[in-house]
């Protein structure tokens, strides 16, 4: 589910679960072990990547709704999602992330674990939407938008799920780069190079320093994974999923 390639130093890390790369818990847990893997074979670097029209449509509902009632299931698929964005946030090494397609929901949550994020400069959209499709967004996520973006500005748009074209994300801080469609990888490669020049040890305690809060915010303990647990079943989140999976033709 993770194609992998080397640019020299540098791990290329490509999601490949088409259509759209949902984020089963396989999925998740075998983007944790690729970052893994990486920083264990001495990589400087991690590029990571998605398809073409959507980079991550995020967690798979349609997967999700099929286990019905069975909450443990339930909660090793939040786990495992939790897992991946745990892995690329408390990466030793940078990550870079290049977004050609859509990045809604989870897609967005990875993206934000990464140190620079780039997004072709086309009709294409990233953000929390969780409010819209009937699912809160639980704190840890929100606190990895809190520090990408401001606290008010994220708040406004965590309530009603915004959903931003790649420009005005850009303006406001969200995406670090626009590149042109097709150009999105080779750009974010570039970024990654860009830090080779500089003394290796005290650039990268310098970041482990300054992402030490979104690390914390992502730690096991921090996180109450009880909370979507409990609001997956709410009659409200109920019918706000299966109108998404209707309008997906999986009802």
């Amino acid at each position: 589910m993770i194609d992998i390639h080397l640019h020299g130093s540098f791990a290329h890390l490509r999601l490949a679960r088409p259509p759209v790369n949902a984020l089963n818990p396989a999925l998740c847990l075998a983007l944790a072990a690729a970052v893994d893997q990486a920083v264990t074979d001495g990589a400087h670097g991690i590029l990571l990547s998605g398809g073409a029209r959507v980079f991550s449509a995020g967690l798979d509902v349609p997967y999700l709704m099929s286990l019905g009632e069975d909450r443990a299931a339930l909660g090793e698929a939040w786990q495992a999602f939790f897992a991946a964005a745990r892995a690329l946030a408390a990466s030793p090494i940078p990550i870079a992330v290049a977004m050609e397609g859509h990045a809604p929901a989870g897609g967005c949550v990875l993206a934000l674990c990464c140190d620079h994020r780039v997004m072709a400069d086309a009709p294409i959209q990233i953000g929390l939407n969780e409010t819209q499709v009937g699912l809160a967004v639980p704190e840890g996520v929100q606190a990895l938008l809190r520090r990408t973006v401001g606290r008010r500005r994220a708040e406004r748009m965590l309530l009603v799920g915004a959903m931003l074209e790649a420009r005005e994300a850009h303006a406001i801080g969200m995406i670090d780069a626009l590149a042109t469609p097709g150009e999105t990888e080779a750009a974010a490669l570039a970024w990654l190079q860009s830090l080779e020049g500089l003394p290796r040890a005290p650039m990268l305690a310098t970041r482990a320093m300054s992402r030490a809060d979104m690390i914390d915010a992502l730690a096991p303990d921090r996180l109450d994974i009880a909370q979507p647990l409990r609001d997956w079943w709410h009659p409200d989140t109920q019918q706000a999923l299966r109108a998404l999976l209707a309008r997906l033709g999986k009802g």
